[in-house]
């Protein structure tokens, strides 16, 4: 099976996500941005060796950088390998960047790594614009999950029921 075979051509492939955000955070925007990465962390993360749990974003000196991010050196790499938890470079547009900026500085928000994907052969991060939750909303939010499970297992039960017995629900 060719590369072109295993996604269409332009549909993003997905490397690693961060659930953790959405269950942490309030998402307010979402941003895609490239990424500045050495060869060797890119065949790392053909692997899927990267881990985005902890990583955010930070602006200094108008540039948006990626902090956190655990990408597993290449085994292949040995002579010059990559700082595994290193700051790499997000690739925005200035006034993304501004915008961004702002929301961060004025407004208290957070910047968020939800997931990495390959796009067209290029490398791209999700970058969340997010306010913390607090953990009434936490709660809450499980409890309407458990809410929503609980109401989807009766449901599929009485479709069973009805099936056993015969009767096209």
């Amino acid at each position: 099976m060719s590369r072109g075979e295993r996604a269409e051509r332009g549909a993003p492939r997905f490397i690693a996500q961060n659930r953790r955000a959405l269950y942490h955070y309030d998402i307010v925007e979402r941003f895609e941005a490239g990424i500045v990465l050495r060869g060797s962390e890119v065949k790392s993360l053909r692997e899927g060796r990267v881990q985005l749990t902890e990583a955010y974003g930070s602006i200094e000196r108008g540039e948006v950088w990626l902090r956190q991010m655990h990408i597993a050196s290449f085994s292949a790499a040995r002579a010059f390998p990559h700082v595994e938890k290193g700051a790499r470079k997000l690739l925005l547009h200035a006034k993304e960047i501004r915008h961004l900026e702002r929301a961060v500085l004025r407004e208290g928000y957070t910047l968020v790594a939800l997931n990495l994907y390959f796009k067209e052969g290029r490398v791209k991060v999700t970058l969340a614009l997010a306010r913390g939750k607090k953990s009434h909303d936490k709660r809450a939010v499980l409890a309407a999950r458990t809410e929503e499970r609980e109401a989807e297992q009766e449901m599929r039960g009485r479709r069973d029921r009805l099936l056993a017995r015969g009767v096209k629900p």
